[in-house]
């Protein structure tokens, strides 16, 4: 739509991600390995610098989508970026500008247990993180310079949490609550922030229909997110939902979630007792460091065992539990109880027509209380 616009579309790395990329239309591309295997903050300042040219050549307003590769696995320092890249392509990319080490004093997050292979882990996805706000200032650098900063809407995002066990490819609080940071002068106001309204990147088209003054498509599922940021308050953003289909090893895990501020509801498809989740974040240090661990600690051995089998359901009150250690789906003592959630998740699938709906209702069917005789 922006391209018929008449804008200059560009996209910096993980064009494989956009498929078929011919169907996208983009002007320019730049790839991984043209940008340092997409760990390069040099290489995409210079990339922007020549899109953001172009386009001041061509007299064309423009849209640049720059996806650093950071803080991606394999992380910075790491076994896996020894085993993963080459000599070559590792001479590719520098070092980010901080390299975390233990005397950094870096804590765990709380979904995970507090051991030092999980620490040391931990600290190279901070050091990868380092390294993307160095491509990121890179890039700002390339708009300044070009005298269009005060003229460009400016998003940064991120598409899930860490690639850590309990967090990507999953549907927790922590593998779905990422960054998002919008600079646009003239209509949000520096330092301030929104702490209560839900917002989903389906969100972003709409957003950008009206920042480029476009008619939004019929049929979109997100909404502009203009109001919010104008500061104006959004009562009917109180909750999100959230779905996860494959890992990247192309094995399907399908999970459904409703998440609010209070309550977060995981409805697991594939969770039969037998089945074993393996994905991406288990790869490295800290999924071994765990399994390992188990053995010597009860607690934690009854951890991993749920995050390979999980259950059909998990509901969690993030109040009180922000890491989702404690699943309430079955306690007949627990204050949270599913109903909400279930119609909430069911009404969802309704309207989206959910290749799972009628899977979905048999479980609430067989769920449901025997009526008395």
């Amino acid at each position: 739509m922006l391209r018929d616009a008449g804008y200059l579309v560009g996209i910096l790395g993980k064009v494989e991600h956009l498929q078929p990329e011919e169907k996208f239309g983009w002007d320019f591309v730049r790839g991984m390995r043209d940008l340092g295997m997409g760990r390069s903050p040099q290489a995409y300042g210079e990339a922007s610098a020549q899109f953001m040219e172009r386009a001041a050549n061509e007299a064309r307003p423009w849209f640049l989508m720059a996806n650093a590769h950071d803080p991606h696995r394999p992380f910075s320092g790491s076994q896996e970026e020894q085993d993963q890249f080459s000599a070559e392509a590792r001479a590719s990319y520098p070092a980010p500008s901080k390299v975390f080490g233990p005397e950094d004093g870096v804590d765990v997050p709380g979904f995970l247990p507090p051991l030092p292979d999980v620490a040391w882990e931990y600290r190279e996805y901070l050091s990868s993180s380092r390294r993307c706000d160095d491509v990121i200032a890179a890039v700002l650098q390339s708009l300044q310079t070009a005298g269009m900063a005060e003229e460009t809407l400016v998003m940064f995002l991120s598409d899930n949490g860490i690639a850590l066990p309990f967090a990507k490819a999953n549907c927790y609080l922590q593998s779905t609550q990422t960054p998002f940071i919008v600079r646009w002068l003239g209509v949000t106001s520096p330092g301030s922030r929104q702490r209560e309204a839900f917002v989903s990147m389906l969100d972003l088209f709409p957003t950008f229909c009206e920042a480029a003054g476009l008619p939004e498509p019929h049929g979109v599922d997100g909404r502009t997110l203009v109001p919010l940021l104008r500061g104006q308050t959004a009562d009917d953003r109180d909750a999100v939902f959230t779905v996860f289909h494959e890992t990247a090893a192309k094995k399907r895990y399908e999970m459904r979630c409703w998440q609010t501020g209070e309550v977060g509801y995981i409805w697991n498809e594939w969770s039969d007792g037998s089945r074993k989740y393996v994905a991406e974040n288990m790869w490295g240090r800290s999924w071994p460091a765990m399994v390992a661990a188990a053995t010597e600690d009860e607690q934690l051995a009854r951890r991993t065992d749920f995050y390979v089998h999980r259950a059909p359901e998990e509901l969690y009150d993030l109040a009180r539990d922000p890491h989702s250690l404690t699943n309430l789906a079955t306690d007949p003592t627990s204050r949270e109880r599913p109903d909400l959630a279930r119609q909430q998740l069911l009404e969802w699938m309704v309207g989206t027509g959910d290749p799972l709906l009628g899977t979905y209702r048999k479980l609430l069917a067989d769920s449901a209380p025997a009526e008395a005789g």
